[in-house]
């Protein structure tokens, strides 16, 4: 099936659509005003993670219900449809090789569908607070007895 917009009307959507979503955004700042500090985004980490706080190999990513294949929420496009097949797939086989990564790193990785933030907000970012105090618990657990 052919695209029903022009070219150009298809590179502004594209152009529009940002690497940080609002709803990221919104959940990073929940975590700050808990007293969470992370950094957002960092490329030298592998796969760029949402979230990130080195310290205590924390790895935190929000999946969009669209670009990352939700089970419940995915809806394949009518048009150019062998594109999105490949690109969306792409996307998918991608999340399990960083998933894949950081497990294999003794990395503490969690990921969010964007539909589970949207629906619980505050449950999920009391979820990823828990899940970076029991990181740091563990990182705390793991250091060397220093007598000083």
């Amino acid at each position: 099936m052919a695209d029903r917009i022009t070219k150009e009307q298809r590179r502004k959507n594209m152009a529009a659509i940002r690497s940080v979503s609002k709803l990221e955004t919104q959940f990073s700042k929940a975590l700050w005003k808990k007293g969470i500090r992370y950094r957002r985004n960092v490329r030298k980490l592998f796969g760029s993670p949402d979230i990130s706080i080195e310290k205590y190999k924390v790895v935190i990513f929000i999946d969009s219900c669209f670009w990352h294949k939700c089970p419940l929420h995915f809806t394949r496009p009518k048009s150019n449809q062998e594109f999105w097949d490949k690109k969306i797939s792409r996307n998918v086989e991608r999340d399990k090789e960083v998933t894949n990564y950081y497990e294999e790193n003794d990395w503490n990785i969690i990921r969010f569908w964007e539909h589970e933030v949207r629906k619980d907000f505050e449950a999920t970012v009391s979820k990823a607070v828990e899940f970076i105090n029991n990181a740091r618990i563990q990182k705390s657990n793991n250091r060397p007895f220093n007598k000083g």
